[in-house]
């Protein structure tokens, strides 16, 4: 059952690259492109999906051996991850989780910034950290640990930025203003403001 929630966080993976980033970065372009943007993570993920899943005994046979409590940490996470995902989701509704107002000017979407939102600007994001670490600590697969730390680079570094920007040519001040109380990805920073 490891194995199997392992190889499928890895072969899924580059599709959260592979689509916010051209998303994010090119949204005038892909604008231009509309719904049609849709084949081309498609066209970039098919390939790499059909690479990972070829070479599965091997990205599954390097583990490291992690304590039990590390284990049930790992299921906690994995799980914890699934639901703030899930809440995500139903707050921005299925046009929204699927980036469809970064896509269409005909849908613009809602800033929301309630449940989650009102803690971190990003957790779905958030949410990914949380399941690609759980799935790590569950599964004792390096190459899922590997997964987790490349999400949390990418996301951090390159996704997040560019959606900001997006964010704030599309929302503007009401952007800005949120943008400056509630912190990006870590909630710490809101925990420092309370005490």
């Amino acid at each position: 059952m490891t194995d199997l929630i392992a190889i499928i966080a890895i072969i899924w993976w580059p599709l959260i690259p592979l689509f916010w980033i051209p998303v994010h970065g090119f949204s005038g372009w892909v604008k231009k492109l509309g719904l049609y943007t849709y084949i081309l993570p498609l066209i970039t993920w098919l390939p790499a999906a059909f690479v990972i899943y070829s070479h599965k005994e091997f990205l599954l046979q390097y583990r490291i051996e992690l304590s039990t409590v590390l284990n049930i940490a790992g299921w906690l996470l994995f799980f914890l991850g699934t639901l703030l995902h899930v809440w995500t989701g139903f707050l921005l509704n299925m046009w929204g989780l699927i980036g469809l107002p970064e896509i269409s000017n005909k849908f613009k979407g809602a800033m929301v910034t309630t449940g989650p939102f009102s803690v971190v600007r990003h957790p779905t994001y958030l949410a990914h950290t949380l399941m690609f670490t759980g799935v790590f600590l569950l599964s004792e697969v390096i190459a899922a640990g590997f997964i987790a730390v490349l999400d949390f680079i990418i996301v951090f570094t390159i996704i997040i930025p560019l959606e900001e920007r997006e964010l704030l040519k599309r929302f503007g001040d009401d952007y800005r203003k949120y943008s400056q109380s509630v912190p990006r990805f870590f909630p710490i920073t809101l925990l420092r403001k309370k005490t």
